[in-house]
């Protein structure tokens, strides 16, 4: 691709032709995009981020970006549903992996993470992640929200507003509390669908309502159905600039079981796909999908899954991007 500016390039679209070849050819990159450096080339940005220092239960995310883009290429260019092919919309591009050069201290490792997403932003690209382990959202948050807060649609088992895990502030089941402490995030635009399984502490479920947060238990969601889910959505986070994160966890572990901590009883995949699909028109800002964890999924589905969601997702920020420049 030319390194021109977005705003002298008259190019608006994608090259497609890679997808045309054989699936299994080539070097695996996020849905065949281009692999980019320079990220003023391009108005979405996949990148991965392999880490997951911060898990408190089972690692394995690290290895999530490698995986999703292997089985991504199994994704196509026009949805079935919505008819949106995003390569045209926009210009898209793989824009590789976050470097992580304290790979073994969090806190570092956090700020590695937030000085890259602060490149994409600054060229006006919008990031879509593939994790790693659910911290990642804090980092990029540090880099797109610092001149406004931002509301989030947040699909996952756990609220991830707990404080404090062994000592530590800055692990996968507390980035969204420290998100709303920095100003980052603002909770009474945030609404947490799925949250299931028990807890040795309620502070999590409770930090998340007393901030404001619309919290759908997995009960409340089987009993309101996905439209209305969608609609409560829509409702919370209005038309302000929106974040969506999609924690594999989210998912029944029978359709994604490669993560680290599986909670039975959560969402299928169909019902994730149309609750994504419901959240067209939105204003979004970026998005990411965390957890997949390969290790503990031979078979490979759970990433399989992970790249679907991305590509759910993808469609949605192509959409907004053309909005937003037309």
């Amino acid at each position: 691709m030319k390194s021109e500016s977005k705003d002298s390039r008259p190019a608006k679209d994608t090259d497609c032709r890679p997808m045309n070849a054989p699936r299994y050819m080539d070097i695996a990159t996020f849905m065949r995009a281009p692999l980019v450096r320079d990220p003023s080339e391009v108005d979405i940005g996949l990148i991965g981020v392999p880490f997951d220092a911060a898990v408190t239960n089972r690692p394995g995310a690290r290895h999530g970006p490698r995986e999703i883009r292997n089985m991504s290429s199994f994704m196509r260019t026009t949805h079935h549903v919505t008819g949106i092919n995003p390569y045209k919309l926009c210009r898209i591009g793989d824009l590789g992996d976050t470097p992580i050069n304290h790979a073994y201290h969090v806190e570092k490792s956090l700020k590695d993470i937030q000085m890259f997403y602060e490149k994409v932003h600054a060229a006006g690209t919008i990031p879509l992640s593939a994790g790693g382990d659910h911290s990642i959202p804090l980092p990029i948050f540090r880099a797109i929200a610092a001149q406004r807060p931002i509301g989030m649609v947040h699909i996952d088992a756990h609220t991830d507003t707990w404080d404090e895990f062994l000592g530590s502030k800055f692990t996968h089941g507390a980035p969204f509390r420290r998100a709303v402490e920095e100003g980052l995030l603002d909770p009474k635009r945030t609404v947490q669908i799925g949250i299931r399984g028990a807890q040795n502490s309620p502070e999590g479920w409770e930090f998340s309502r007393e901030q404001g947060m619309r919290v759908i238990f997995m009960e409340e969601f089987t009993k309101l159905g996905v439209e209305t889910v969608i609609g409560e959505a829509r409702r919370v986070v209005g038309e302000g600039p929106t974040y969506i994160t999609f924690d594999v966890d989210g998912l029944d572990p029978v359709y994604a079981p490669g993560t680290g901590t599986p909670e039975v009883g959560g969402l299928t995949t169909i019902e994730a796909q149309a609750l994504l699909r419901g959240l067209r028109g939105l204003n979004l800002v970026g998005g990411d999908v965390v957890e997949v964890a390969p290790p503990f999924d031979p078979t490979g589905n759970t990433a399989l899954v992970g790249a679907t969601m991305m590509y759910e997702i993808l469609c949605l920020l192509a959409e907004a991007v053309a909005k937003r420049e037309s």
